[in-house]
């Protein structure tokens, strides 16, 4: 059985971490180099960076962070923000990144998934989808976060996999930041309805909300950042938590 990963995220702006609570009131969380390295030391399985405002600033991801961040680290790093062509994966790559995330352009342009997948693999193809219950219904959002689409969740995930992608990064917009534990219900239908990996996002704020995903889901990761960032439970105290509830985690 493959192992549970734990992921830290670094949602970057204007060069530092930041952290808010359903998508807004935006707070300072640290020096990304530095969190990075701390990560490591305590054995997180992956990293992920997010640009968050690369995309409505119009603009690329900022690769000289991700360099530096890539120069401190030896463990799988996924990057995303403002990725819209094969000549942007090429730089995150050569950068250091190892996959890549895709979220609004994919969904402005679905072969966008196909291209990248076929140029650099679908392993390397993570399709971020961000989520929110509205009207009874999950409903994609793009713009991070700013704008509603008419694309309903699952069936852009099963889209996503078809198209290329290797890995879908699921964020609940409901309960991003709050600590109120995952959206389980949509994250089990994701992941249910797909055969690719699925990365549990939005609501971390305990060890037990990790065993409630990973124990209600069929989710291979679930990532947090707040609880990590600001040191309220180390991964490693985590990780001994989840294998002590029968969980199989890489200690």
């Amino acid at each position: 059985m493959l192992k549970k990963r734990i992921i830290p995220c670094l949602d970057i702006k204007g060069g530092r971490t930041v952290k808010g609570v359903n998508f807004i009131d935006i707070r300072d969380a640290g020096d990304p180099v530095e969190l990075a390295k701390k990560y490591v030391e305590q054995r997180a399985d992956e990293l992920v960076f997010l640009d968050i405002t690369a995309t409505i600033e119009n603009r690329k991801t900022l690769v000289s962070l991700v360099e530096k961040i890539a120069a401190e680290i030896n463990i799988p790093f996924t990057v995303g923000g403002g990725i819209n062509s094969i000549e942007d994966v090429e730089y995150l790559i050569k950068a250091g990144a190892d996959k890549v995330t895709v979220n609004s352009s994919a969904v402005k342009n679905p072969e966008l998934i196909s291209e990248l997948s076929g140029q650099f693999g679908s392993q390397c193809i993570v399709v971020a989808i961000d989520t929110k219950f509205i009207s009874n219904e999950w409903i994609v959002f793009t713009e991070g976060g700013r704008s509603p689409t008419s694309l309903t969740t699952v069936e852009w995930a099963k889209k996503a996999e078809k198209l290329g992608a290797g890995e879908i990064l699921l964020t609940s917009m409901n309960t991003d930041g709050t600590k109120s534990g995952f959206s389980i219900e949509i994250t089990k239908e994701v992941a249910a309805g797909v055969n690719i990996p699925v990365i549990a996002s939005g609501g971390a704020g305990s060890m037990e909300h990790f065993r409630d995903v990973f124990t209600r889901t069929s989710c291979s990761a679930a990532l947090a950042a707040t609880i990590f960032h600001y040191g309220e439970i180390s991964i490693p105290e985590m990780k001994e938590y989840l294998a002590g509830k029968g969980i199989n985690v890489r200690l």
